[in-house]
């Protein structure tokens, strides 16, 4: 069959849906990623990509969005909108996206449409074919959420297209472990692309003192500080070797003598020689770490990060904290603390117990 797999143009949305892209192509079937942005990185898992998002700049669109909606705006930045400030950006993006993700289509001729929640442009396409649309998450949030507050800004578009709503999808897959949170669908382990960059062979085996990754937002805007200016600040009152993934100039101005730094590394392949991740709160990091079994440290900041912090700490794998209270002693606890390692090893084998992407691919087929 033919999968057409649409995603919004964002290195982070993009790259958790490139295992199954993968897994289709290596049975048999025909795949294209429709995408843009930083995601047409994608390309180097060796899958054909079409950049359905020229010129694509997220932070012109926001610029455009949130002065209209300035409570909302506010909301946002401190990580309590919920899904309505992720509703105003990627409806505005859908409405973008929607016509070229049709036209590709009609062009393709896809047998089946696999979108992830913030590209709606994909069910669009699928319901104006009429073939099956999949809806894979690759957050933490509920995806049918998602879709809801994405969609209702998309009425021009819908009916450009003759709809006056998305059909609900033909399947959709549900990657966070249950415990952490709710998701509607088949299970599916969570996956992801993790693109270039060499692993050192230090950063393979456990060193001499136990190890803390600490890795920043592959995507910054207001409000976006991160964790790596107070981990530094803090870190030569910790008993670890502090690894900074790919910093900022002003996290490496002066760095104390337990602390390192590497550029862009294969995070899946170092997390299983480190004790624990100290990250932005992004979905991505966060289902990291949980596969690993390892605790983890996540600032709440802007968007889904407040969210994603909290359900860890929630869950008990990791504390949530801004990043002017990380300390040495919250530190010192990710590594001390049985509790968070306890609860972090049994979400590690929940999410082991859960099917490959591989695994999926029969069921799909079945779809069409």
């Amino acid at each position: 069959m033919r999968v057409l797999v649409v995603s919004a143009p964002l290195v982070g949305h993009v790259f958790p849906l490139v295992p199954l892209a993968v897994a289709l192509r290596d049975a048999g079937h025909d795949v294209l990623l429709a995408t843009g942005g930083g995601g047409l990185a994608a390309a180097d898992a060796g899958l054909p990509v079409h950049d359905i998002a020229p010129g694509f700049d997220f932070g012109r669109i926001a610029l455009r969005v949130f002065p209209r909606h300035p409570l909302v705006a506010r909301a946002e930045l401190a990580g309590t909108a919920g899904t309505r400030g992720a509703g105003l950006l990627f409806g505005a993006l859908n409405d973008r996206l929607t016509d070229p993700v049709v036209t590709l289509a009609t062009e393709w001729r896809p047998d089946l449409v696999l979108h992830e929640p913030f590209a709606v442009a994909g069910a669009v396409a699928a319901a104006r074919l009429g073939v099956p649309a999949v809806r894979q998450e690759n957050s933490l949030f509920d995806g049918r959420e998602l879709v809801r507050t994405t969609s209702a800004r998309l009425g021009a578009a819908l009916r450009r297209h003759g709809l006056t709503e998305l059909p609900p999808p033909a399947a959709a897959l549900a990657v966070a472990p249950p415990s952490v949170a709710h998701q509607d669908g088949w299970p599916m382990r969570y996956d992801s692309y993790v693109g270039g960059g060499e692993l050192p062979a230090w950063l393979r085996e456990p060193g001499d003192r136990p190890r803390i990754l600490v890795t920043r937002s592959t995507l910054t805007g207001p409000g976006d500080r991160g964790p790596m200016p107070a981990v530094v600040a803090a870190a030569a009152e910790v008993d670890a070797e502090i690894v900074l993934v790919r910093p900022d100039e002003r996290s490496t101005r002066s760095l104390p003598g337990n602390v390192r730094v590497v550029d862009w590394i294969p995070l899946d392949v170092a997390l299983p020689a480190s004790a624990a991740l100290v990250h932005h709160g992004g979905a991505g990091s966060a289902f990291g770490a949980l596969t690993a079994g390892l605790p983890q440290l996540a600032t709440t900041g802007p968007g889904d990060r407040r969210h994603n912090a909290e359900l860890l700490a929630r869950r008990g794998v990791g504390l949530a904290l801004r990043p002017r209270d990380i300390t040495a002693r919250a530190l010192t606890q990710l590594l001390t603390d049985d509790r968070l390692r306890t609860a972090a090893a049994q979400v590690s084998r929940e999410i082991a117990a859960m099917p490959p992407p591989a695994d999926l691919v029969a069921r799909l087929a079945a779809l069409v």
